[in-house]
């Protein structure tokens, strides 16, 4: 046929009845405007993009939008699409006509190109920001309005044009060629470009001109808007290098935490009205005034994608229906002969191949709104989060201190706040367009049914709704039987850190066995929960499988009784894909109406939260400032001149004279504070203070003194504002702060106070920032603070020295050294008035002196700063200028020293009488080894055995190093995206090879079942129409009962296969667990103290939780998705192989999108995971230390850090939610081009004869389901291996060497009552804690004699420790030996040589639990023996007093006790194993002087007759010793009788000696 563009009619060129009135010349006319365009946009896109590539890439193209911006993408969408509706008009028009005519459709097809290239146009000149060339686009629009006017006001003049299709699409175009001119004119009024005299000047927004900002979704157009096209860059580069929070940068203005806030915090404060001030907002209704809008946005799509949703069943019943039709020739109606060329709505959509393409379009707008409509959704759920944080954290700083205190706020209260219920209504948020787009899917779907099925359909929707409420059920359960696993988890890691702590115990005493029974024990039940978890779970996805057979499977039965016969193809398949579809809200609904239920608990938790007490309005600390500044300036001659040039010399000399001032008569001293007629109460109408009259002179030291629970720390915050007064007040000096200092170095800052709390309170943060505390660093200044709290030695110990972290996270301080910290934060900061809350409680005697004589009399007092100081030690007294004496919440006295001498004799001989009790315990004190240097000793030993591995190597580093070694880039990029099978396959070993066959065996047999089902059914339903009646009804009750079986096996298939993968999940943590707890118990000492401890917890706690819960579901979900897809795939393909060719295409394109897309997955939700744990820190820091944050006026420093911390978890995390939507995106329109190919396939193979149409019914249902589950498969998948990286952490530690316990003799060869005597001998000893390590023993000869009390000493590190643990074989002995009683110890069995022999070590450890279990874990002595040890211990009486006595509960850790008290049960508890050696590791370091001689009268008493060995840290302990050992770097120095060696004057024991004297 020739190509001619008004065909070969005779009259085709004719114009005699006028030019217009010849439709073909019409035609071309239209053409005109759009070759216009093309002529010109060409050159000029041409030419800018070759200069595009030249200019350097502005900021991300500084999308800045011309105005009607979104206006004129989504005309622009419009007109393709009804372009693409007159084109396949055309098309179908021409296909009739005798010849070709290319007028019908020419212009449609350079219309669409015209629409393309116009948009493109457009927007390269949005982005170079050139607005004159939009005239081009303003001519086109004219120019094509004009013409398609032109052509509608023909067709209107024949009278029956109405009926045809091309009229209404004349229409259509004319109305937006309209529309877009308008938005063309728009552009021109507000930028003003052309026509006007002065063009407007713009800038882009400043989100973008702050290049930190990388979050572009609120500034690309519309097409990267939905498509996520800007995402690409980041996700591509993931593959090459790891996203870091540097990449994903900062949010964008309108997303920040503090904007969202600000609008949440409007809406919530204007429903208090000025009628009813005190009414509660309601927090609802404030959300909705700040988010409504965003979430009707979202459920607009949402409706939009839904009804879009449906056209999937309604296209492939029409085209079933038609190829049927075509096929068969008694329902082939003749196709109508269209009049000239033109046809109608209903004929266009007869023909299969149209509602093919519409197909594939409904399919791609129903993904893109769905997508948009999730985006929407959780970016408004995530700024409200941030919202909702910054309020609680606000309140959080106003929160009355009695709220805390009293409990009715407890710190898990808020912690909760923060962590859960935001958490749960921010997935409210998220799951609640679907709260109202459901009902509205479920009814339109059942309505469709009714339309196919007739009342039949009813039947099958009834047991989709009717199995609704079983799955509500089910949902309430799993979340039931989640709460009792996570308790039972949690006691499972309480038991599990016991153990870890007391490891060096357990396997001295070999005890290690009983206490991993005890975690078995535990995590038994934890597994029995569990297992009830995993039931549920396979139920609910049994559910969720079987329900859509069985609705399937009620409805034709039910059809086929009515009908007597079954459906047709497009019925069957029609009513099929309806199914699929309405199952989904259904399993939704459950789970949103859970949540929903979690949201109304969360509101109201919050609310109460909200409404809580405030504290009172401390406008007076503030200091009404109205002084002059100038009146305030001292003068010049007192300021400090500070010389610039050096300003490294901070006055030392200030430090170096002790110089105390002068006693001025407090007369003429001004004050800083006064309180007039107090009374102060911590809200529970209790007095706590009552009338109070004291002042606070400036610039002196005060000291509140008084017995315990007097209110002196009461006073301290009466003072700061915590507490509430009932009546007077505070007044605080309104003297401003203008004491300049030369050239402005340091200012004061009146409002602030330096306040040190009793209880210490620090940051997860260095040591420095600790102590700086957000001031300045000034080094002079910090070196000093540092010296006076004399924490200079403990900071030497600490691994990273002040720049360690310590706090929650860190590392563990002791009491002490949280406490100098603290001290040393107010010390430092430059504040006027400085209060110290007991700053000596937890202090030792020489450091409380160090403390008070450099710190406070010299550093403080030199800077004429005024100190309160709260203190029990009244030897300091002597040093206060003003001294405030308080009884039971009243001032008892006040004033100098001397006037209470005068005053109140009585009040002094008291104090006089307790100073000297002070006195005594301070010469106690100073005969006793410091406390301080025992708690730097316990640091030392912390860091000391990790010397050889450094601080904290987590696997996951070394093998991230291992990657950076590579300079090889694309070794790197395999590693980072290759999925790891090898541990895949370790996971699924692990749960038993007969759980892994029989798992894969019944899935694969599941889903041929339910393929087999579908097959079925087409060939049944395409059977019906071919047959006469009689056959029919025959074959049709057979058809009929193959297809109730079928159904029937593939439910309970459904149902086998979710408990397969379920319980072998369960298996597989069972075996995990097991192992991995009896590796770790039974390593070697040595891989404890090289291996952090948090690190083995970790294991136990955050892993074992993903394997035990998160894995197997995943798993599940996998596979399923996979399957259904890949069965779907061979189900078109064997339908229609040549759907193959355009397979591969898309196959390679899959690949792609999910090897980039699951590198960049596990980048961010790394991210998200490691920026949510500081966020959560941030939050229970500040409320436990609120009354100092307050005292220092750092709120707003503290908001500060508040906000950026949540801003930066939500830009992880809103990165996250984008590349799921981007992977989403891209599978969908995959899937949907698979619809299409498929569609296409079928109809090209139907028009050759080679199957039924029953059969394309069912390629197109499976088609449309791949569609569903492609995402499903990758977004598994990224999921699956960032779980499996918790299977290789527990792997990594099950390749741990245990130690070897068996020996080479057996137990039973071993005397029963060995060692008896008690004689040892150490021959040759060689010692080192592992291969790698030199020797800390060298060549070691001792002889102990049976009985014999042993003192062994020398300093730290001399290898002391070593040889006690040599004697149990704890430690590598690579040559010589030690002979006990005849026997080596190296041949022993461990249980056997360990559970002979006593020791107890310095640290003491005890279990929670009774303090029966302490003594006697392995349950074998009786009452009698325990008490007679408790006797021994000086313990008795104490213990009898507990109530239960020996079953009195030790709580963890045995916090209950003092720490003599805890030594004191570790040494009864090594009495109760009467063993004839016992060994002492510097057991009495813990102990006062009186009980240690009370217990080296026990040791010689009750040990007379068993041999004794001392390891010394106190010398004068070991004197009375019958054989002294005198060690240092491994070897013994001297080895005699203590008296032999005293003689020895320049010996090492003498110099000892001397030295402990």
């Amino acid at each position: 046929m020739a190509l001619s563009f008004c065909g070969n009619k005779s009259n085709a060129y004719s114009v005699t009845k006028g030019v217009l009135n010849n439709p073909c010349f019409v035609d071309a006319l239209n053409l005109v405007p759009h070759v216009f365009l093309l002529f010109i946009t060409f050159p000029i896109l041409f030419i800018g993009w070759g200069s595009q590539s030249s200019k350097v890439q502005i900021h991300h193209n500084t999308w800045l939008h011309f105005p009607g911006h979104n206006m004129r993408w989504i005309l622009t969408f419009l007109l393709l699409l009804v372009h693409v509706c007159e084109f396949s008009e055309g098309i179908v028009c021409n296909m009739v006509m005798g010849t070709n005519h290319l007028h019908l459709f020419m212009p449609a097809f350079m219309g669409f190109v015209a629409a393309t290239t116009s948009v493109i146009y457009y927007h390269n000149i949005e982005t170079s920001n050139f607005p004159k060339l939009l005239l081009v686009l303003f001519i086109y629009w004219v120019l094509a309005f004009i013409t398609k006017s032109i052509k509608l006001w023909k067709f209107a003049e024949d009278k029956d044009a109405s009926q045809y299709l091309r009229l209404y699409i004349t229409a259509l175009l004319v109305i937006l060629y309209g529309l877009l001119m308008a938005v063309e004119i728009n552009v021109i009024r507000v930028r003003k470009y052309v026509f006007f005299a002065n063009p407007q000047k713009v800038k882009p927004p400043e989100d973008l001109q702050d290049l930190g900002v990388r979050f572009l979704q609120p500034f690309v157009n519309l097409l990267s808007k939905a498509t996520y096209w800007w995402m690409n860059p980041l996700i591509v580069g993931a593959h090459k290098r790891p996203i870091e929070l540097k990449k994903i940068g900062k949010l964008p203005i309108a997303m920040r935490a503090l904007t969202n806030y600000l609008r949440l915090k409007d809406a919530y404060e204007d429903q208090r009205t000025p009628e009813d001030p005190d009414r509660s907002p309601s927090i609802w209704r404030s959300m909705y005034r700040a988010f409504g809008r965003p979430i009707l946005l979202s459920s607009t799509f949402r409706y939009l994608a839904d009804l879009l949703g449906f056209a999937g069943p309604l296209c492939i019943s029409g085209i079933v229906e038609q190829l049927n039709c075509e096929k068969d020739p008694s329902r082939k109606n003749q196709t109508i002969k269209l009049r000239d060329s033109r046809m109608s709505f209903r004929e266009l959509l007869e023909n299969s191949s149209i509602l093919a393409v519409l197909l594939f379009l409904a399919l791609i707008l129903q993904r893109t709104f769905l997508q948009a409509s999730y985006y929407v959704t959780i970016e408004t759920g995530i700024n409200m989060r941030g919202a909702l944080l910054a309020m609680i954290y606000n309140k959080i700083l106003r929160l009355s201190t009695s709220n805390m205190s009293m409990g009715e706020m407890t710190l898990g209260q808020i912690n909760n706040l923060v962590a859960i219920e935001t958490n749960q209504l921010m997935w409210f948020l998220f799951l609640c367009p679907n709260l109202w787009a459901m009902p509205v899917q479920i009814v339109m779907g059942i309505i469709l049914l009714r339309h196919f099925m007739g009342p039949s359909a009813l039947v099958g929707a009834s047991v989709i709704v009717l199995l609704a409420p079983v799955q509500y059920l089910i949902a309430t359960k799993l979340a039931d039987t989640q709460k009792i696993t996570l308790e039972h988890s949690t006691d499972r890691v309480k038991k599990t850190t016991e153990i870890l702590k007391g490891i060096k115990l357990l396997k001295l005493y070999a005890w290690e066995n009983i206490f991993c029974d005890s975690v078995e024990e535990t995590r038994g039940k934890e597994l029995t929960s569990l297992r009830t978890f995993a039931f549920y779970t396979s139920m609910s996805i049994f559910m969720n499988a079987a329900i859509p057979i069985a609705a399937v499977l009620a409805t034709f039965v039910t059809y086929h009784i009515l009908n007597e016969k079954g459906p047709s193809p497009s019925q069957a398949f029609a009513a099929l894909s309806l199914f699929h579809i309405l199952v989904t809200p259904l399993f939704l609904l459950s789970t949103v109406v859970r949540f929903a239920v979690k949201a109304l608990v969360s509101v109201q938790k919050l609310g109460e939260f909200l409404q809580s007490d405030e504290i009172g309005d401390d406008s007076w600390r503030n200091g009404d400032i109205s002084v002059s500044f100038e009146a305030g300036k001292k003068p010049m001659g007192m300021t400090k001149a500070i010389n610039r040039k050096q300003p490294m010399r901070y006055q030392m000399d200030n430090y170096e004279q002790p110089t105390r001032r002068q006693m001025r008569p407090s007369e003429t001293e001004d004050v800083a504070v006064k309180v007039t007629g107090g009374s102060f109460t911590w809200g529970n109408n209790l007095l706590t203070l009552s009338d109070i009259n004291i002042r606070i002179p400036t610039g002196q030291l005060t000291m509140i003194v008084g017995q315990v629970g007097c209110g002196k720390s009461s006073l301290l915050l009466a003072m700061l504002g915590e507490m509430q007064a009932i009546e007077g007040g505070v007044y605080w000096s309104k003297q401003p702060d203008c004491e300049v200092i030369h050239e402005g170095n340091i200012s004061k800052n009146r409002n602030s106070v330096a306040y040190a709390a009793q209880k210490s309170w620090l940051l997860n943060a260095t040591v420095e920032e600790n102590i700086t505390f957000g001031s300045p660093f000034n080094k002079q200044r910090y070196k000093a603070v540092i010296d006076a709290c004399s924490l200079q030695p403990d900071i030497d110990l600490l691994p990273f020295g002040d720049q360690t972290e310590i706090g929650e996270r860190g590392i563990n301080l002791s009491g002490g050294q949280r406490q100098r910290i603290c001290v040393a934060r107010a010390l430092y900061q430059n504040t006027n008035i400085v209060f110290l809350d007991d700053p000596f409680s937890a202090l030792d005697i020489h450091l409380s002196d160090h403390l008070m004589q450099e710190g406070i009399l010299k550093f403080l007092q030199d800077d004429k700063r005024t100190v309160v100081l709260v203190t029990h030690k009244l030897q300091y007294l002597i040093h206060a200028d003003w001294i405030i004496a308080m009884k039971d919440g009243t001032v008892l006295r006040e004033g100098t020293l001397k006037d209470i001498q005068t005053h109140d004799v009585e009040l002094y001989d008291h104090w006089k009488t307790l100073m000297n009790r002070q006195d005594q315990e301070l010469e106690k004190d100073i005969q006793q080894d410091s406390q301080t240097t025992l708690e730097r000793k316990t640091l030392r030993r912390a860091f000391y055995s990790r010397e050889a591995k450094n601080q904290i190597d987590d696997e996951d580093e070394e093998e991230e190093a291992e990657e950076e070694d590579d300079d090889n880039f694309s070794t790197t990029t395999n590693r980072r995206s290759k999925i790891p099978w090898k541990v895949c396959w370790c996971y699924l070993s692990s749960g038993g090879f007969f759980m892994v066959f029989l798992m894969i065996f019944s899935k694969l047999l599941k889903h041929s079942v339910i393929v087999a089902i579908d097959y079925w059914l087409a060939n049944w339903t395409s059977k019906i129409s071919n047959k006469t009646f009689n056959d029919n009804i025959r074959q049709d009750s057979y058809s009929l009962l193959v297809f109730i079986i079928l159904c029937a096996a593939g439910i309970t298939l459904c149902l086998i296969t979710s408990l397969t993968v379920e319980f072998l999940g369960l298996s597989a943590a069972t075996n995990l667990h097991h192992n991995l707890l009896n590796k770790i118990i039974h390593a070697p000492i040595r891989f404890f103290d090289i291996t952090p401890l948090g690190q083995i917890l970790n294991r136990f706690s955050a892993d074992t939780n993903i394997i035990d819960q998160h894995i197997p579901s995943t798993l599940e979900s996998l596979t399923r998705s996979t399957l259904l897809c890949l069965s779907g795939i061979g189900v078109i393909a064997s339908i229609t192989p040549i759907f193959l060719v355009a397979l591969v295409p898309l196959a390679v394109a899959f690949y792609f999108i999910q090897k980039y897309f699951r590198v960049a997955s596990k980048d961010l939700q790394d991210l998200d995971d490691s920026t949510q744990l500081p966020l959560l820190c941030h939050f229970s820091e500040t409320a436990e230390g609120l009354t100092t944050i307050r005292a220092f006026r750092h709120e707003a420093r503290f908001k500060q850090r508040m906000l950026e911390l949540t801003d930066t978890n939500n830009t992880a995390y809103l990165f996250l939610s984008a590349a799921n939507r981007w992977l989403e995106v891209r599978t969908d329109y995959l899937g949907a081009v698979i619809v299409l190919a498929a569609a296409a396939a079928s109809i090209w193979s139907f028009h050759y004869g080679l199957h039924p149409g029953g059969l394309v019914g069912l390629g197109l249902t499976y088609a449309l389901t791949v569609t569903n589950y492609l995402n499903w498969v990758v977004r598994n998948l990224a999921d699956l291996e960032v779980q499996m990286a918790a299977v290789k952490k527990v792997n990594s530690f099950l390749s741990t060497e245990s130690e070897n316990y068996e020996g080479s003799m057996d137990a039973s060869q071993v005397p029963e009552n060995w060692p008896q005597d008690g004689e040892i001998k150490i021959q040759g000893l060689c010692v080192r804690y592992d291969p790698m390590l030199k020797p800390v023993l060298k060549h070691v000869n001792a002889y102990i004699k049976p009985g014999q009390k042993v003192g062994i000493c020398g300093r730290t590190g001399s290898g002391k420790s070593s040889l006690s643990l040599a004697f149990f074989n704890m430690v590598d002995v690579f040559e010589g030996k030690i002979i006990i009683d005849g026997i080596d110890i190296c041949k022993l069995p461990l249980q056997t040589l360990r559970s002979r022999l006593s020791i107890i070590l310095q640290d003491p450890v005890l279990f929670s639990g009774s303090i029966r279990f302490n003594l006697d874990p392995e349950k074998m002595c009786t009452d009698d023996r325990l008490w007679e040890a408790l006797e021994i211990a000086q313990l008795k009486n104490m213990v009898k007093a507990l109530p239960g006595g020996l079953d009195a509960v030790v709580t963890e850790g045995g916090e209950n006790f003092s720490v003599g008290q805890r030594q004191l049960f570790c040494l009864a508890r090594a009495f109760v194993r009467k063993s004839s050696i016992f060994i002492m590791d510097e057991a009495t370091a813990s102990i006062d002087m009186a009980t240690e001689n009370i217990l080296q009268k026990v040791v010689m008493t009750a040990f007379a007759d068993r041999t004794v060995v001392t390891i010394a840290h106190r010398v004068h302990t070991i004197l009375t010793a019958d054989l002294v050992i005198v060690m240092k770097r491994g070897n013994i120095m001297e080895y005699d009788k203590p008296e032999t060696l005293l003689e020895q004057e320049d010996g090492m024991f003498a110099s000892f000696v001397k030295a402990d004297m």
